[in-house]
């Protein structure tokens, strides 16, 4: 796709960068606008599973978060910008029963679409009410019956059924609108807002984290997700808005939040890489760098955050990812809107609530623009990740988060977590990808399964086991048990070893506690681990890639080795391309001689970053002899190799990769004893 002129070539480092960036991905938008500015339907045949004037509210709404922001900063002295004068039409009209068929938005029901726009709404109208109501307190028939009809629609969602997850929030915000902007008594909706609140404070886990709705009976085990929407998404920037516009009326609350934005932000830092990049993880990942608005919801609430996010690693933080976002031209269209995908378009990891107007919600990550152009935040000097500049390197390069149950990881070449215990109960497309491998990756993301068969699962980063001889496979889901600890590694120069935490979990493939096999069967259990995807393809040409001609390096360089290539041996697959390097070797089994190295070709489009690639895996067979009785327990240990290329040559990579790691079990064959492996590093 081309890039977007303003965005795609933007630098973004300026407030008069981030108003050029705004005004680049609006208007494009402007061209499906309906005549009187209400409804936006991008010209693009693929529907949600919600009616199409919602969707088209939804196009209108959600780059309200960036109006708002604009109108905000505006002096209200001067002329608005005509670019913005149709989107303050469009409410006006939307709201009005009389404006025609084409433009109201039409009444809100019970578990209505509708309600997830009018937070936007409630938002714009609490940012710059001046821009949507007009003079506060104007008597003129036009802005009285504006303010009557906005009132009426706000207030529609009062009484209403909702979903017990973050759409709460979007009540509590058009309460808040209702109290802030259209003068009504807060005494009239505090019951309400409290009721709210009350319900999405038991979301609520502990140092800043909530989960995506309620919690079980067995809080910590059976549970909700957290994820971008534990944040960025929804419920940390709620709360900063909330902070923002709530702190007269509910001070207590609002000092509440503010706590909870520092402790979060503590760990959320973490899931970012030193360009920008965030860690794909989860649902709604078509949001893109909505990823970073958490970012921008704490400069916009002015909230100061711990050391060591001081307000430049912060600004780093929020101008990197949309940096890094501007260098992925792909996920426009050529008309210059938002396609549904991640790094390009993709249909198969979209959600089932993805209409052709959803990726907007991205536009959450510009609300800082509200802050005026004089305020502190735009003189500040971007700093790096604080990872660059600590001297407290093991602390910061891998730590455990025991609420999301993840293990961040950087190397300083490759980014990425290990996730356990974590599963989406919904039923969404591809959940078990987006919750459920053993780990995501900034650089090379994940893959979402096409089908059935196992290049259709494209099992990156997971375990694929079937009975059946290859016809179905399962893969990780719903976790019964994770429990922490730690592995002690060991390297040349270090006798005693560092520690680092681990994540044990049990996962039952079946609902029984063995994996039974039919007992005419000849064939065992068939077992697919995979490494991560990552980019197939030759750099010089876009074709196949060829076997690599690798061999251990030795003293004395050799240069014939090839730069790129596929290598696969009887324990071990690697692919190396200009993307990196991705192998995995089995390093013990029950069948270690017999274990075979497959670079595996999934479906295209399986992959969020690339459309081609492929997968180093290890496939092998249990279960299939006579001295395998049922019931027997059986160990794999795997080891898994990724790096990325830029920083790194070809003979660099491979003598890592023959840098294979040993790894000694310890007499206690209690897995879930703590220090219960040792690894040496050669």
């Amino acid at each position: 796709m081309p890039p977007l002129a303003g965005f795609s070539d933007n630098p973004l480092r300026t407030r008069d960068d981030l108003l050029k960036a705004t005004y680049a991905l609006l208007t494009p938008l402007t061209s499906y606008q309906s005549p009187k500015g209400a409804r936006i339907r991008i010209p693009v045949g693929t529907a949600a599973h919600f009616d199409e004037t919602a969707a088209q509210l939804e196009g209108f709404a959600r780059p309200l978060w960036a109006i708002g922001a604009l109108l905000a900063s505006h002096d209200p002295n001067e002329p608005i910008d005509d670019r913005l004068q149709g989107w303050i039409e469009g409410l006006a009209s939307g709201t009005d029963p009389t404006s025609g068929v084409d433009e109201y938005w039409g009444e809100v029901a019970d578990l209505d679409q509708r309600m997830v726009e009018i937070e936007i709404l409630g938002y714009a109208l609490l940012a710059a009410p001046y821009a949507f109501l007009g003079p506060k307190g104007s008597k003129s028939e036009n802005d009285v019956k504006r303010l009557e009809n906005i009132k009426r629609l706000l207030n529609s969602v009062n009484g209403r059924e909702f979903p017990q997850n973050n759409w709460l929030w979007f009540r509590v915000m058009a309460n808040l609108a209702l109290v802030k902007s259209c003068g009504v008594p807060y005494e009239n909706l505090k019951t309400s807002m409290d009721a709210d609140l009350k319900v999405l404070d038991s979301f609520y886990f502990a140092d800043g984290w909530a989960s995506d709705g309620l919690w079980s009976e067995k809080k910590g085990t059976d549970r909700k997700q957290m994820d971008y929407y534990s944040g960025s998404y929804a419920i940390q920037f709620s709360q900063c808005v909330y902070v923002k516009y709530a702190a007269d009326l509910d001070p207590g609350r609002v000092e509440v939040f503010r706590q909870r934005a520092r402790e979060y932000a503590v760990d959320f830092w973490r899931y970012f890489d030193e360009d920008g990049a965030s860690i794909p993880f989860g649902r709604s990942l078509t949001y893109r760098f909505a990823m970073g608005a958490f970012w921008a919801a704490v400069t916009m609430a002015e909230i100061d955050l711990p050391d060591p996010l001081t307000p430049g690693v912060v600004k780093g933080l929020l101008l990197r990812h949309l940096r890094y976002w501007a260098k992925k031209p792909d996920i426009f269209y050529p008309d210059g809107t938002l396609n549904i995908g991640f790094a390009y378009p993709n249909m198969f990891m979209c959600e089932d609530y993805n209409s052709p107007q959803s990726p907007y919600w991205c536009m959450k990550t510009f609300v800082m623009l509200a802050l005026p152009k004089d305020h502190a935040f735009w003189s500040f000097q971007e700093e790096p990740l604080p990872l660059s500049t600590s001297t407290a390197a093991e602390d910061l390069r891998v730590k455990l988060l025991k609420h999301p149950k993840h293990i961040l990881v950087d190397s300083g070449n490759h980014h990425f977590l290990l996730s356990s215990g974590q599963y989406c109960g919904w039923p969404l497309k591809a959940s078990q990808a987006k919750y459920c491998k053993f780990a995501y990756s900034s650089t090379f993301g994940f893959s979402v399964p096409t089908g059935s068969l196992i290049q259709q699962m494209a099992p990156d980063s997971t375990l694929a086991l079937s009975i059946d001889d290859g016809e179905t496979w399962r893969v990780r889901w719903r976790s019964e048990e994770t429990t922490f600890g730690h592995v002690t590694f060991k390297n040349k120069l270090d006798d005693l070893g560092t520690e680092v935490p681990t994540l044990v979990n049990v996962w039952m493939p079946t609902k029984s506690s063995e994996l039974k096999v039919p007992g005419e069967a000849t064939y065992g259990v068939s077992a697919v681990e995979g490494g991560y995807a990552i980019y197939g393809q030759k750099a010089e040409d876009g074709r196949p890639l060829k076997p690599l001609n690798w061999t251990p390096p030795s003293a004395t360089a050799d240069k014939s080795q090839s730069e790129e290539g596929v290598l696969e041996e009887y324990s071990s697959s690697l692919v190396v391309s200009s993307a990196g390097a991705s192998g995995i070797h089995h390093i013990l089994g029950p069948n270690t001689r017999r274990a075979k190295g497959v670079v595996l070709k999934p479906d295209s489009n399986t992959n969020l970053m690339v459309s081609r690639t492929l997968i180093p895996t290890i496939q092998q067979k249990l279960l299939e002899n006579e001295g395998q009785a049922h019931g027997s327990e059986i160990i794999l240990i795997t080891a898994v190799f990724a790096v990325t290329r830029s920083h790194l040559s070809a003979s660099e990579i491979r003598k890592r990769w023959f840098d294979v790691p040993r790894v000694k079990l310890n007499s206690s064959k209690d897995l879930f004893q703590e220090e219960f492996i040792q690894i040496d590093g050669i």
